[in-house]
């Protein structure tokens, strides 16, 4: 496939820092505080408070920060987790 935006980089690159956020300190229980979140059904505000933050810190916290776009995308995929869940 011929990708016009280099998705197929962004996708490599989204992975990588995901695999990354597992190794991290609040990743090593066995349950994250995201999976609680989610568990109390507050999953899609929390996903949608973490996309917009990220957004608005974006260009303003350390400059224009590539992690914080990434974050962005993390939590549109936690969010399509917990719509997919909720409608199955």
């Amino acid at each position: 496939m011929n990708y016009k935006f280099n998705e197929d980089k962004s996708l490599e690159n989204l992975k990588e820092y995901i695999d990354g956020t597992y190794s991290e300190h609040y990743a090593s229980d066995k349950y994250q505080a995201t999976d609680v979140i989610i568990d109390s059904g507050h999953g899609e505000g929390f996903a949608m408070g973490n996309i917009m933050k990220y957004a608005k810190r974006y260009g303003n916290k350390e400059g224009k920060n590539k992690n914080d776009l990434l974050k962005i995308l993390h939590y549109g995929i936690i969010m399509l987790d917990v719509h997919n869940r909720e409608n199955q």
